[in-house]
Parts: structure tokens; sequence; C-alpha cells
């Protein structure tokens, strides 16, 4: 058993106030008068950075540039390494004249770039070629650096990356052989219409809205359901049964809050509650206010409390049921997690099981998400959040298309500008474009007590003034992981393995963060494998368990609702009608 720290009784009211005054407790006490000087500066200077710290980023490089300095074996390696770039490209460039030439280098087979045919004909090939061979040496300039700090190379690595993307041949029409082709066969249209839309994705961003194609209540969020019980945080909504009888178990649904919770009821295709209703679940979801300025002092316990188990009460009380399967999709997961284990060290046996959808309980290895994400960058971020209240997901939206910027930042604007080639329209993108709010408090404990301190995973996470356990969770869990998941990433989801003190199913799907999850029956390149994990049986390592497990063709939901129809009981006439408080998809959700 993890030992349980409590939080000192002054420690809690010091905390208490200091947010009641709106600065962050961090802040000494002799300091609190004079923070707001701190605070409006920073969260000033935050609108010029696009919300990224400059200290963090100065942090980064100047541990590169002074440990380069300090290694002068390492300069020399890369002074060698570039002449012998330079004449690889010299001796390239000759051959390629003639016709004969072998390109030196071959992008990964993730980068699309200059696969196009044009870009292996005379003079693309040497810009192609030329720009492979910087981006080589900068990878190993700020690689294998001794004494750097591994926070700070990933930082340079990527700052590096993002630079070198940018000036990419491919993103300039001089240098693109592929855009000059398709103006000259359509005369320039391909050009004007790429204006029309630069400027109506310009006057959109300025205006901070999106492209919202897909409303939810009309084209998705379409699955019949009643509202059935609302707070000052969530709504919780219960779908209509479809079936002649239902589990007698029901299952609650808990989505993350950066995101709106149709995520998990698209287009009636690609519903996964659609999906469950039609087995014979009975399912509530959690549908979360998207807050405001006045919501800033929100707590992350405020969540727990008024959104998991307020919804929680209600199931119970509505259907009568004595035990309620639970499912969190990633910070959702996380907060249910959380409940999860309050409740054990509680003895509330309500849960019959727990699955988490690429929900993370460790924080140790977050994936690319941990660049952005040191003191440095929290007290930046709280900063902008004490301003405004809040933190807007278009604020991180820059961030998260920076971890793909190949794929969501540079490759979209040679497509949407320069080739005239419009975005595809369908209900995964125009639900990204809906974007949320998260409260300033809530946020800030979010990144400081998971990210950086990651409490939870050390019993050090406080509840009630008491820490809780993982390790108490008793009660069986399914985990997905999903395969190229930049946010979740699956080896970090697969530690509920080795955190908790039960049986754990852990499914590894592919796909990523979202269309891992959103991934029906009859979904085209989809495949699982899956295994359970006993609570007494020895660890398995998530690589070598990924090399021992059979792959299984297709969606990964029959799995599940096949896991958890065993642990949902006998089937059942299903729950008396209670009173509505308006119909699905409600109120909350529609919020702008």
């Amino acid at each position: 058993m993890n030992a349980r720290p409590d939080i000192p009784p002054s420690e809690q009211m010091r905390e208490a106030s200091a947010w009641q005054g709106g600065i962050p407790p961090r802040y000494p006490e002799s300091s609190v008068e004079h923070a707001h000087v701190d605070l409006a500066l920073n969260a000033w200077l935050g609108r010029m950075t696009g919300y990224v710290s400059p200290a963090a980023l100065a942090a980064a490089w100047e541990d590169w540039a002074v440990h380069l300095l300090l290694s002068p074996a390492k300069q020399m390696e890369l002074a060698m390494q570039a002449a012998t770039s330079v004449e690889e490209w010299l001796r390239y460039c000759t051959a390629a004249l003639l016709g004969n030439g072998e390109e030196p280098v071959r992008p990964l087979a993730q980068d699309k770039r200059f696969s196009d045919p044009p870009w292996h004909t005379w003079p693309y090939n040497q810009m192609s070629q030329g720009f492979l061979l910087t981006q080589m040496w900068w990878h190993r300039a700020t690689s294998g650096v001794r004494g750097l700090s591994p926070h700070h190379r990933d930082v340079v690595t990527f700052l590096t990356r993002q630079l070198l993307d940018g000036l990419a041949p491919s993103n300039f029409i001089a240098t693109n052989p592929v855009a000059q082709q398709a103006t000259l066969a359509s005369g320039g249209e391909n050009l004007l219409h790429g204006a029309l839309r630069a400027a109506g994705d310009l006057r959109r961003g300025l205006a901070g809205t999106a492209a919202v194609t897909f409303r939810p209540g009309r084209d998705v969020a379409v699955t019949p359901g009643k509202v059935v019980m609302a707070n000052h945080l969530i709504e919780l909504i219960r779908y209509d049964p479809q079936t002649p009888q239902v589990h007698a178990v029901p299952l609650l649904i808990v989505p993350a809050w950066i995101m709106k919770y149709y995520i998990l009821d698209l287009s009636p295709e690609n519903s996964l509650v659609r999906y469950m209703v039609e087995h014979g679940h009975t399912v509530y979801m959690v549908s979360w206010k998207n807050p405001d300025a006045e919501d800033r002092d929100l707590s992350l316990e405020d969540y727990r409390r008024l959104g998991v188990m307020a919804a929680l009460d209600t199931v119970a009380a509505q259907t009568g049921a004595a035990n309620i399967n639970a499912c969190g999709y990633c910070l959702g997961g996380t907060l249910l997690a959380i409940a999860a284990a309050a409740m054990a060290r509680d003895h509330d046996r309500r849960l019959a099981s727990m699955t988490l959808l690429a929900a993370q309980v460790d924080f140790t290895e977050p994936g690319e998400l941990s660049l952005f994400i040191d003191d440095s960058q929290v007290a930046f971020l709280e900063a902008v959040m004490w301003q405004q209240g809040y933190l807007d997901t278009r604020q991180m939206a820059g961030a998260f298309q920076l971890l793909r910027s190949n794929d969501l930042i540079w490759s979209r604007r040679l497509r949407h500008y320069l080739l005239d080639i419009p975005d595809k329209d369908n209900d995964l993108a125009s639900w990204n474009a809906d974007a949320t709010r998260m409260p300033y408090r809530m946020h800030s404990e979010y990144l400081r007590k998971l990210f950086l301190k990651n409490s939870l995973a050390s019993a050090r996470y406080i509840v009630d003034g008491h820490a809780v356990a993982l390790t108490d969770i008793h009660i069986p869990i399914f985990a997905v992981g999903t395969m190229t998941d930049h946010v979740a990433p699956w080896h970090s989801v697969y530690k509920i393995v080795p955190l908790t003190d039960t049986d754990v199913t852990f499914l590894l799907t592919t796909g990523g963060h979202n269309a891992g999850v959103v991934s029906p029956p009859g979904t085209p390149r989809r495949s699982y494998q899956i295994a359970s994990h006993a609570h007494d049986a020895p660890y398995v390592a998530p690589d070598t368990w990924q090399a021992a497990n059979e792959h299984h063709e297709g969606s990964w939901w029959p799995a599940w609702e096949t896991w958890l129809a065993a642990r949902a009981g006998p089937l059942t006439a299903p729950p008396a009608p209670v009173e509505s408080l308006g119909d699905a998809p409600g109120g909350y959700v529609l919020q702008p």
C-alpha cells in the first residue's frame, strides 16, 4: 500500500485563499500584492508569442548552445558531416545533369512532400535533396550533445524541425513543380482560389471563429435521448433504449472537457453511443459546460464532484442499479481514474468496471505534448489564463498542429492555397473545429498536479484532504491505446497495467487519438491487438506485449462491447422514464 501524505491544513487554507484572490498559490505571500504586474506583462507578451514562453525557448537554446560549445569533438563531427553532405550533394547535382544520379537521401515513409514524379526531375531533385541533407545535418546537430538535458534536446530538435519545415521547397510556388503545373493547367485560377481561401481563413482566425459545418442536433449528436440532470458544470444525457431489453448495469461515459462530447456521437454511422445503445446498453453521457470568464475559479475537484460524482449519483438514483460501468475518454478518463481511486479508498463500491479510452494516469512520458509543458511554460500560460479567466482551445490548436506540422500546416496550405484542393468536409473535422474553453484554476491544477508533479501515479493526488492511490482500484479495467497518438501515447496509456492492482484488458488499435477511437465496424485499414493481464501475473513490458499478441482485422468496438456485456448483468426491461429537461443534445454542447 502506498503512503498517503495529507496536506497540512495551513497549506490547504493558503492555497484556497490564493486562488480566491485570483493568484496561483505558488507565489510567496510577500509577493502576492505585486503579482498582478508580473501576470499582466506575461499575458500581454503571450499574445505576441502565440502563448509560448520565450523564457522556456531561450533556456532550451542556451542549454544546447553552451553544451555544444563545450563539446569540441561534437563540433568537429558536425563540421565533417557538413563537408561530406556538401560534397555528396555536389556530386549528385553533377550526375543528375547527366540523368544518371541516384538520390543520396530518401525521405521517411510518412514524408510525402517530394513523392510526386516532377520532384525527381532537374532542377527540383537538386532542391529536394539539398533540403533533406540539410534536415539530416540539423537533426545530428541537435541530438547527441553531451550534457544537454533531454527536455531541452527535444525542444531544440522540435523547433529546428519546424523552422526547416517552413522553409521546405514544397511550400513555395517558385520551387514546387507540382504547384507550377497546376498553375499552368488552370491559367492561374488555383492561385486566385487559394488567395480567397487564405483570406477566409485569416478572417475567421482574427474573429476567433471556425467553420463548423456539421451541427449538433442536426447532423451529429442525433442519437435520441433526453437531458435528465443539469448543474453548473454538466448536463447528463440518457439515451433512449433501442432494444426491447437492456443490460441491468448502465454505462456512464465521461468525455474530456477539452472537447465537446459528440466526438462519441458523430453522424449515426460513426457514433459509438448509437452502437452501444443498439447493443442493449443504457448509456448516459456527460456533456460539459463551455466555461467562460465567470468560471475562472472552478477547480479540478469541482470537475470530479460536479461532473463524475454527480453523474454517478443521478444514474444510480434513476436506474436503481447497484453497480455502474464507467468509461472515460482522454482527460475524462484521467478524471474518472481519480474518482475511482477516491471511491475505492472510501469504500464506495458502485463502479462495476472502468474503461479508459486514450487516457493517461501517469505523465512521466506524455509524448510530444511535453515539449510545451515545463514550469516556465505553465507559468506563462497561467498569466494568459489569469487575464481572461480561461484558456481557449484555439489558443492550444497551434501546439497540436505543430506536432504534425507536415500534415496539418504545410501540406494543408499546399493543397488549400496552391493546388486548389479544398479540405474534405466530414463530421470529425467539423467537430475538431468546435472549440471549447478550460477554466483558469482547473487547467493550472491539471498541468501542475498531473503533468509536472505526476501526483496521481505517485499516490500524492489529494481528494477531500487525503491522497488517493490507483492501487486501491480492484474493479476490472479495459484500456484502449491508439498506435499513432500524439496526445496520449499508447506506451503511456499502458502504464495503467502496473499502476493498478486489478485485472486489466489492454487493447491497442490503429489510428490516432481521435480517429483511432472513432473506428466503427467497416472502417477501412483498421486492426487491433488485445490481451488481458491478471492482477497477480508478472509484468509484461509494452513492446513485449505488442510483439506477443496477434493482430485482429477490423474495428475494436465489438471486442469492447463483448467485454462490457459480460460485466453488464442480465437483460431486463429498460429503466422507467424520468422527468426530462429537454431533448438531446441539450444546451451546453451548443454554447459557442
